[in-house]
């Protein structure tokens, strides 16, 4: 008995240890620096599929170099760009990603939001891949934006760009998120609606006004959905109302730095709005989006 207790002892260590390693980098940062500057060719002798789940840990460091520049990157152009991973590797990353949205949610000011952020970011590639060729399937698709609509509401730590930690854009990451899945013929009429009441709750919610473009990247994500043939004009007016309804509230009440700064957000999210309407080719329906926003902001 104390044999066979030795020995499955002896195996679960090596199966824990053999996890751990699988979590833990195996190249450096030459290793992949490399990669990049060779036009990100996967190197001789080198899967693909091990070297992008492999880099992915890379994405909650702390070091900008490390998450930004080369493990983003490097997956940006195995994903998207050069299309050279199959599908049973890029399932297995969106749930890898769609899981990391969830690790230290809640919290705000530590890096614990890296991975998150990151990860929304790098589920827009396989939105963007999937609305073009399709791998995800139905049901995972909505699962994923269900998982968006959620890590959207619920993430506290709004910090845009730090001098130490470089980008962390964790709303603006979300809202390229969902841009690219709203490019997808499987979105549902709710789902678009849904999408918009995310997008505005996360601007009324916010306690300080953003500084990094977020509102920017939330209004091309609005756009995203409105421009869909099947989206009711209708629909987006109501919701322009609301705002606006929202932001009368804030001068009849008493003044406070948060009310102040869903004012402010609203205020540079439809400017950023009006820009990209007037940007897009002429129709009667952009025609009619932008007369809705313009007007509210003459009102202001």
């Amino acid at each position: 008995m104390r044999f066979s207790s030795m020995v499955r002892t002896i195996l679960l260590l090596s199966l824990v240890a053999t996890l751990v390693s699988a979590q833990i980098p195996q190249h450096d940062r030459a290793f992949w620096r490399a990669i990049a500057q060779n036009h990100y060719a996967v190197p001789a002798n080198q899967s693909a599929a091990t070297l992008s789940r492999e880099v992915s840990q890379l994405l909650g460091s702390p070091d900008p170099e490390l998450r930004d520049d080369l493990a983003y990157s490097i997956l940006e152009n195995w994903i998207y760009r050069l299309n050279i991973l199959q599908t049973p590797d890029l399932l297995a990353l969106t749930d890898e990603w769609r899981a990391n949205l969830k690790i230290g949610i809640g919290e705000s000011g530590t890096d614990s939001v890296l991975k998150r952020s990151f990860s929304a970011l790098c589920l827009s590639l396989m939105a963007e891949r999937e609305a073009k060729a399709p791998f995800l399937g139905e049901s995972r698709y909505h699962q994923l934006l269900a998982e968006a609509l959620a890590y959207l509401e619920s993430e506290r730590d709004l910090r845009g760009y730090d001098a130490k930690l470089g980008w962390i854009h964790a709303n603006a990451h979300t809202a390229d998120l969902l841009q690219a899945l709203s490019k997808n013929s499987l979105l549902t009429k709710n789902e678009e609606n849904s999408m918009l009441a995310a997008l505005a709750a996360r601007l009324s919610s916010a306690p300080q006004v953003y500084t990094q473009g977020e509102q920017d990247r939330m209004a091309a994500a609005v756009l995203a959905v409105i421009r869909r043939p099947s989206f009711d004009t209708t629909d987006f007016e109501g919701w322009l109302k609301r705002l606006e309804d929202e932001d009368k509230k804030v001068w009849a009440s008493p003044l406070t730095p948060e009310t102040l700064a869903r004012y402010q957000n609203h205020t540079y999210f439809l400017q950023a709005l009006a820009v990209r309407l007037s940007l897009e080719p002429e129709s009667s329906r952009i025609t009619g989006f932008k007369a809705g926003t313009l007007g509210i902001l003459r009102a202001r």
